[in-house]
């Protein structure tokens, strides 16, 4: 044995062995030089494919017309206000007929309703004044 089993009969060969292993600590120094440039290579690759992945479902979606995920949900949240809003008013309506019918039934003249139909036979401008049916005499029999 020429190099005393230094490493030239091994499993790279005469060539690699070379001495106390400088060789060997080189080689494998540049393969792994090598091999980092490979994998920040296919990193770079792999965010180019994903942005361009990215743009053309953007574009799909745009011409299918889709909603993105947020308009729906603003849109649902304003789905949601109103119908809230429609039954708060739902109930102040009811709560309110409910006043309505508790209140004792009021003459139309007492509460202005009928006000702004004449009754037939009597002009729009004298029916304030007293002429016209049942207008003057409101209490002449001292009852």
């Amino acid at each position: 044995m020429q190099d005393g089993g230094q490493g030239g009969s091994g499993p790279f060969g005469r060539g690699f062995g070379g001495g106390m292993g400088g060789g060997r600590g080189k080689f494998f120094d540049d393969l792994a030089g090598v091999a980092g440039g490979a994998f920040s290579v296919l990193a770079g690759l792999r965010a180019e494919i994903d942005s361009m992945v990215q743009a053309q479902t953007e574009a799909f979606v745009a011409r299918l017309n889709l909603v993105k995920r947020e308009e729906l949900d603003a849109a649902l949240e304003v789905a949601r206000r109103a119908r809230e809003e429609a039954e708060a008013l739902a109930v102040r309506m009811a709560a309110l007929e409910m006043r309505l019918d508790a209140m004792p039934a009021a003459a139309p003249s007492e509460t202005g309703a009928g006000g702004g139909n004449p009754e037939p036979g009597s002009s729009e401008s004298g029916a304030g004044e007293g002429g016209g049916a049942g207008g003057g005499d409101a209490g002449g029999d001292g009852e």
